[in-house]
């Protein structure tokens, strides 16, 4: 009788990607910039910081409510994502038809952005529990979700802005997402007390993948080398890619001459390789192991990132901007897996939420930089020989997370032993 009351857990799987493809739309923001400069008047970076301020509050909202989403669970940390998120992309028409910078940054920047943070990390850190044996497939779909949503969003947030205008678009979106994210947060719960998959051992998985390196909580976590080293690889490797799509189409269009039409086309379809990587990695990781996986994406992008200012073929900047968008997509996938290997599910979503906050930093430094770099040198390009830097220095955090992961598991074994 037990059993036939246990959810179905790919149901949970659907019900997380529910919310994730409704606040993943942030992520189509580029299709707002033109109409709202034609119709106020307002330069490209007023524009753009609605879009650094709903970033720097989902990393915010993540790492102070984390406690919340531990406390009150997945369910009703839906609905009140559902509801910032619903009202603040609602409240943004509001603020359209008053003409009002100051309250876009209110209800799109600092209400949306809440209901971004508590969004992202409420069904993350539940499918990290309903899915002890497949840790970085659970992961993967949902934030593929948050990845393919600009794919899927942005032609009907184009053909709506033409139809009914800038403010009706908000009106229609923050409707349906407010729906689309309760009715997935009416599922949403924890798996029962002690409760596995059937036919999932935990003494055979632990042998093929080696147990969680501790059970701590999120103020524990806190006070180890390892939570650092995520953040500054989590922190880099975001601050890289969101400086790119941030300016991916001015890049296309300068780099390998695409007309402006052909550049925005391409920012759609780059969508589907930030949500395919988000799944591919992070299955990915199941098999070849979370700190392999992160030094994999930094080796792959200091190439990408050195070779990208110098290539001047459509399909060979089309095939590097794709692997660029797979990494990216990808660490956001695969770190609450890697979360829980280090750090146990016993307050996944707090840990979660603190180490988010690399995202809300670098959705203002990554964009910023390469803004200035454009100032300055009248292009793009020269930002990305800098970011290659950078993606050394993350190269080199993630062998020291490697050499303190085998230390770590060696002392456990020691432990064990003894």
């Amino acid at each position: 009788m037990t059993e036939r009351k246990v959810k179905n857990r790919w149901l949970i799987a659907l019900s997380a990607v529910g919310i994730h493809i409704s606040i993943g739309s942030v992520y189509a923001w580029s299709n707002f910039t033109s109409p709202l400069r034609e119709e106020f008047g307002w330069d490209s970076q007023q524009v753009q910081l609605t879009f650094s301020i709903a970033i720097l509050f989902l990393g915010l909202s993540a790492a102070f409510l984390g406690w919340f989403v531990e406390k009150y669970g997945p369910r009703v940390a839906g609905i009140t994502a559902a509801v910032f998120f619903g009202v603040g992309i609602f409240g943004s028409g509001f603020a359209i038809n008053l003409g009002s910078l100051w309250a876009l940054y209110f209800f799109y920047g600092v209400l949306g952005g809440i209901g971004l943070g508590v969004g992202y990390i409420a069904p993350v850190s539940t499918l990290v529990k309903w899915f002890p044996d497949r840790r970085g497939l659970a992961t993967g779909m949902a934030i593929m979700g948050f990845g393919f949503a600009a794919a899927i969003s942005s032609p009907i947030m184009n053909w709506l802005i033409g139809s009914v205008g800038i403010a009706a678009t908000f009106y229609i979106l923050g409707a349906s997402y407010f729906i689309v994210m309760i009715l997935s947060s009416l599922y949403l719960s924890k798996p029962p007390q002690d409760w596995k998959p059937e036919g999932y051992e935990e003494s055979e998985n632990n042998k093929k993948k080696g147990k969680d390196l501790a059970n701590l909580r999120a103020k524990e976590s806190l006070k180890t080398k390892r939570f650092y080293y995520l953040w500054i690889m989590l922190f880099i490797n975001v601050t890289c890619g969101i400086a790119v799509i941030s300016a991916a189409k001015p890049l296309a269009e300068n780099s390998v001459g695409l007309s402006a039409g052909a550049a925005a086309t391409l920012v759609g379809v780059m969508g589907l390789f930030n949500g395919l990587g988000r799944i591919g990695w992070a299955s990915a990781s199941d098999y070849i192991g979370r700190a392999n996986t992160y030094v994999t994406f930094f080796i792959i992008q200091i190439v990408l990132f050195l070779v990208l200012p110098y290539t001047s073929s459509v399909a060979l900047f089309v095939i590097l901007f794709g692997l660029i968008y797979t990494c990216y997509g990808g660490g956001f996938s695969t770190i609450p897996a890697f979360i829980g290997d280090m750090f146990g599910t016993k307050e996944l979503g707090a840990i979660h939420g603190y180490i988010l906050t690399a995202w809300s930093a670098a959705g203002l430094a990554g964009p910023q930089f390469a803004a200035y770099m454009n100032d300055k040198t009248g292009s793009y390009e020269s930002s990305l020989i800098f970011f290659a830097g950078l993606f050394v220095i993350a190269l080199i955090v993630s062998v020291l997370t490697k050499i303190d992961i085998k230390k770590k598991r060696k002392d456990l074994e020691q432990t064990s032993t003894n």
